[in-house]
């Protein structure tokens, strides 16, 4: 995936996750509230960490 796309992913990630702390925080749902941040920033931390899937070089072989 390109550097720009996982930028903006990114920062969606973490802006939907801010906002759904502060409303369930909010709605008094304060351990729930801190499942939310900590996915976010997980989900965030291994886009950028672990490898994308690619081909090798059998797999881009054509079949005879």
């Amino acid at each position: 995936m390109p550097t720009n796309i996982k930028v903006g992913l990114s920062i969606v990630v973490l802006v939907v996750g801010v906002l759904m702390y502060i409303w369930e925080v909010d709605q008094g749902n304060v351990q729930l509230s801190w499942i939310v941040i900590g996915l976010s920033v997980f989900m965030v931390f291994a886009m950028w960490i672990f490898p994308e899937t690619g081909q090798t070089r059998e797999d881009q072989k054509e079949p005879d």
